[in-house]
């Protein structure tokens, strides 16, 4: 059974795991990997993870399977491996507080099939402002035996998208804008899968995009959706990891998520595109 999704910095330093891995994967989706903060200070003992070469795969030329793709588990298997992660290890991965880069590590991993994942609530911020001790030391663990076993979250392909869509299941987790057709900035279409509802991520944050709203507003937010019959999606995978994530620290079951999203729906040029507020 998987642990609770997020845990505390009070949490983090007051509970005691036999075996426990720091996960330090800041990260931007303008800049990439933040390996210059984890040199400049991180949590002790954490190990730093670049989402796009070490947490996905690799891009497909033809665009399929979108910016971020599911990664090789073999190769997931050895990157969880060099840092230090068994079967049993209990995993607590942070950002910058965003929950961009830690929620799609937390979706990654528990897709691998690892059960005790924690994105560490607040952020590599939170930890900071406590107290929590930080180094610039680059620790060196012992190697784990973690076995990758995927498929433990549910993964929609598009065509398992566009039918979610259809019976009214899929929710695209844009900023509204990108949802009705009237910017794009990344991908070469702009639009949404035909049927899709709209549920802005913003929604989901707090003030300044750090941290999730409280408990109560983010059930607000997602009332009246069957999340066990639901499905997100969003750029390329990360938004939409984010949005399962706080949809499961308030309990509910982690939903789908077409983790290709909009890049990989878009490169087919053959495939429907909806625009304005549908």
């Amino acid at each position: 059974m998987a642990t609770m999704a997020m845990v505390t910095v009070a949490q983090l330093v007051d509970s005691v795991a036999a075996k426990r891995v720091l996960l330090d994967v800041r990260w931007s989706l303008a800049e990439g990997a933040d390996v210059d903060a984890y040199r400049a200070g991180h949590l002790v003992g954490a190990v730093f993870l670049d989402l796009d070469s070490d947490v996905c795969g690799p891009h497909s030329p033809d665009g399929s399977g979108g910016r971020h793709p599911l990664p090789d588990p073999a190769a997931l298997q050895g990157v969880l491996r060099r840092a230090g992660v068994d079967d049993d290890t209990a995993v607590v991965v942070y950002d910058d507080g965003s929950y961009m880069s830690a929620a799609r590590t937390w979706w990654t991993l528990r897709w691998a099939g690892l059960a005790n994942v924690q994105v560490l609530t607040g952020g590599y911020p939170a930890a900071v402002a406590a107290g929590v001790p930080t180094t610039t030391e680059v620790p060196a663990p012992e190697p784990g035996d973690v076995t990758v076993r995927p498929g433990a979250l549910p993964v929609l392909d598009a065509g398992e998208a566009a039918d979610l869509a259809r019976r009214g299941g899929l929710y695209d987790v844009r900023a509204a804008e990108r949802y009705r057709g009237e910017v794009e900035p990344i991908d070469p279409v702009a639009g949404h899968v035909p049927g899709a509802h709209s549920l802005p991520a913003d929604r989901i944050m707090a003030d300044r995009g750090r941290g999730f709203r409280p408990p109560a507003e983010l059930a607000e937010v997602f009332d009246g959706i069957d999340t066990a019959e639901a499905g997100l999606y969003c750029g390329s995978g990360v938004t939409a990891a984010r949005t399962a994530l706080a949809m499961t620290s308030v309990g509910l079951p982690t939903p789908a998520v077409y983790i290709g999203s909009w890049s990989d729906w878009t490169s087919d040029l053959h495939r429907p595109v909806a625009t304005g507020d549908e």
